[in-house]
Formats: C-alpha cells, structure tokens, sequence
C-alpha cells in the first residue's frame, strides 16, 4: 500500500494479535483520492472513521473500530485523521469527531456523529449486503 497507507496495527506497531486490523489509515490526499476512486467500483460498504488524535471520544471508540473490522471482514474500515486530510473531512462536511460515513459506490448512504459503537455496528449490519 505504500508508505502512505497503513493499517492501524502497523502504524501503533502492535504485534500482540496474530490478526491484523482491517483499518486502513491514511495519511495523503493522493493516496486517498486514489483509492477512493477505485471504491466507486465496488459495491462493498465502506466504513469512514474521520478522527483526531486529540478527541477523547475518538481514542475511546478505537478498539472497538477495530473489534468490528476484525469481525466484518466484508466490510473496509477506513481511518482518516482531520488534521493530516482537512480537505477530506471538509469534502464529507464533517464538524465533528468521530464522524462515521458509510459509503458504497463511492456515495455517501449514512453518516453517524459520535462515539457511538452500537448505532454503527446497526447500520454496518444493515447496509452490508
């Protein structure tokens, strides 16, 4: 994936699960845009996690983000911090942290504001098949 591209194990340098997370995380405009391009082919659903290092709310929902990328397998996890990809996160009108988009075919279908694990863990239910 490049250097631009991690997934959240390999950029916290966890090797404590045999597993590795199933969140992308993405650190450049061109990276994302690239890869955002090829999502528009795919009919998978697509799971935004727009964060801040600094919000409280967004290191709380972490492992669980990570619990249920491990769990739908299905589903691409995808981790974009508002501070490194503004642009991004100005694109999808997020305002606040953390701000779940869920996608398919490259459009935005739900949107989720705040840590709020069950309500996402709904919708990834309902909108992955």
């Amino acid at each position: 994936m490049g250097a631009n591209a991690s997934t959240w194990q390999e950029a916290n340098g966890s090797s404590l699960s045999p597993k590795k997370s199933q969140v992308i995380a993405f650190h450049s405009p061109a990276k994302w845009k690239i890869h955002f391009e090829a999502l528009k082919e795919t009919t998978k659903l697509i799971v935004i996690d727009f964060t801040a290092s600094w919000c409280g709310p967004c290191r709380y929902i972490e492992p669980a983000i990570n619990d249920l990328a491990n769990k739908y397998t299905d589903v691409e996890f995808v981790k974009i911090d508002v501070d490194e990809l503004n642009d991004v996160a100005e694109e999808f009108g997020v305002e606040a942290m953390p701000t779940f988009i869920l996608l398919k075919k490259g459009n935005a279908i739900d949107k989720i504001v705040g840590a709020k694990k069950e309500e996402l863990e709904k919708k990834i239910e309902k909108y992955r098949v």
